[in-house]
């Protein structure tokens, strides 16, 4: 599942901090400074999700849940949970 390598990618590069790597950037700063910038740009992604679904343009909806749901498992990944957690918790509310 492509999800599932972008996710394994993220905790790669949180770990190995690679240059030139947009997670490492995010990630690189002490924690509280590292959680603030992920939340800011999950706070951001959310409203540019929110105006392209009022504005009713699906190339942008598309673009910006992806950019939404990318900088949500960064969060995931830098607070060490595992992608299968979410997995679990989504099977756990089907039933």
């Amino acid at each position: 599942m492509i999800l599932e390598e972008v996710y394994e990618t993220i905790k790669q590069r949180i770990k190995e901090k690679p240059e030139g790597s947009y997670v490492a950037k995010l990630t690189t700063d002490d924690k509280k400074s590292a959680i603030n910038k992920i939340c800011e740009k999950i706070g951001e992604e959310a409203t540019e999700l929110i105006l392209a679904a009022k504005d009713n343009k699906k190339d942008e909806i598309i673009y910006e849940a992806a950019d939404l749901i990318f900088h949500t498992m960064v969060l995931l990944a830098y607070r060490g949970i595992e992608f299968e957690d979410l997995l679990k918790e989504f099977e756990q509310r089907r039933k």
